[in-house]
């Protein structure tokens, strides 16, 4: 079947052209981890940290770092004694808006997966997509150029059509209505969808061991990043830190003045996401969810402390610095959160050991990653409990 492209609305073409576009079905698919990809991204990867603005934005620094030789080399490691795995063909990717690095995330993870990609910029407009794109502009030559089309469009279903008809993975993210909306659009018959759908995060902290920390603003940059440097939108965000030990009034007082210190420097807060907590408040507060105190704050955070944690409690949770608390005698007592909608668990000074524990012999349908606090944004290929090598390349069988 020859696909038309959609005559209604075209594509802005960012990196790419149109023969990339007719052309996608007929690119030869690469074997997972080629020399070819993994030098492109060590060219990124230089090209992105020579320039003077990323320095501006930690989110950038982090992926150009991911992308060196040598990061790459511990990145295939898991896969080193897999030689019998390529491509699936054509990859479409869906971008989240709210999230400005995801999108070369996903590209990367695409490429070093074998596929030719075509990925749909974030609808938002950031600097850090544009310092992205500009250097992948810049690294690209003839041999991985085939491979990559990024591109910009609305909400017109014809596009998505055609694309997603194109394509033998999509992968979606950016949330439960993105990707109900997303797949209307149907897929070849052997073709596959890799979604991410909404999800909720939390933090654990151990006070008594976060008062005798030294470094006690490291760790409020760390949380910082984890937590503000998107708006708390990204699935990984802490919007809900829970206290344990004997001293988690004093330690409270303490942590908060790092980060509200921290934040007031750096978090530029719009009035309306302000009015937008306080509103979030008083509506969870009224439908009588479950005992919320107020803990004051300014503008900038907002502190909410429960009386209790349910499986519901995601429902209730806020962003731009809108921060429910919760003091735990045991941390048993985090289990109810531990289903489905949970993604990401943070810790400081409580042994990972003892967290993995709790969660795998649980049962625990949820819970997919748990890493240090000023760790959530690290981008890994295996997200949401899925290995997105595996998952974006096809296994050839030989006996």
């Amino acid at each position: 079947m020859i696909l038309m492209p959609p005559t209604s609305n075209q594509p802005e073409i960012v990196i790419g052209n149109t023969n990339n576009l007719n052309d996608f079905a007929g690119i030869p698919a690469l074997p997972i981890f080629s020399d070819g990809v993994i030098e492109f991204l060590d060219r990124l990867s230089k090209q992105l940290l020579k320039s003077p603005s990323v320095k501006l934005y930690p989110d950038v620094a982090t992926f150009a770092f991911w992308c060196r030789k040598a990061s790459m080399k511990s990145v295939a490691e898991p896969y080193k004694n897999v030689d019998n795995r390529i491509g699936r063909g054509n990859a479409f990717h869906i971008a989240p808006s709210n999230v400005p690095v995801n999108f070369a995330y996903t590209l990367v993870t695409g490429l070093l997966a074998g596929n030719s990609n075509i990925v749909r910029l974030p609808s938002k407009e950031f600097e850090q997509v544009d310092i992205i794109v500009a250097a992948i502009d810049e690294a690209i030559n003839d041999e991985i150029a085939p491979y990559i089309c990024l591109i910009r469009y609305g909400h017109e279903v014809d596009i998505t059509d055609y694309l997603s008809a194109l394509c033998d993975t999509r992968v979606i993210w950016g949330g439960d209505t993105t990707i109900q909306t997303i797949r209307q659009s149907q897929l070849k018959p052997r073709a596959q969808d890799v979604t991410f759908a909404d999800r909720f995060s939390f933090c654990v902290i151990n006070a008594d061991e976060y008062l005798v920390l030294k470094d006690k603003e490291r760790l409020a940059l760390g949380f910082y990043n984890d937590s503000l440097l998107t708006d708390q939108n990204a699935c990984t965000s802490p919007k809900l830190v829970i206290w344990t030990g004997n001293t988690v009034e004093q330690a409270q007082e303490v942590f908060w003045k790092h980060f509200i210190e921290l934040a007031k420097s750096k978090y530029d807060l719009k009035p309306v996401q302000a009015v937008s907590k306080l509103s979030n408040f008083c509506r969870n507060a009224a439908s009588g969810f479950t005992d919320m105190h107020w803990m004051g704050g300014d503008n900038i955070v907002t502190r909410i402390l429960l009386s209790r944690l349910t499986s519901d409690t995601h429902s209730i949770v806020g962003n731009s610095g809108y921060f429910l608390e919760y003091i735990a005698k045991d941390l048993d007592e985090i289990l109810p959160l531990c289903n489905s909608s949970a993604q990401t668990l943070s810790y400081f000074g409580i042994e990972r050991q003892v967290l993995r524990d709790l969660i795998v012999h649980s049962g625990s349908r949820g819970i997919d990653r748990i890493v240090p606090v000023g760790k959530t944004m690290d981008f890994s290929l295996v997200w949401d409990g899925v290995d997105l090598i595996r998952n974006l390349s096809k296994e050839v069988s030989f006996y």
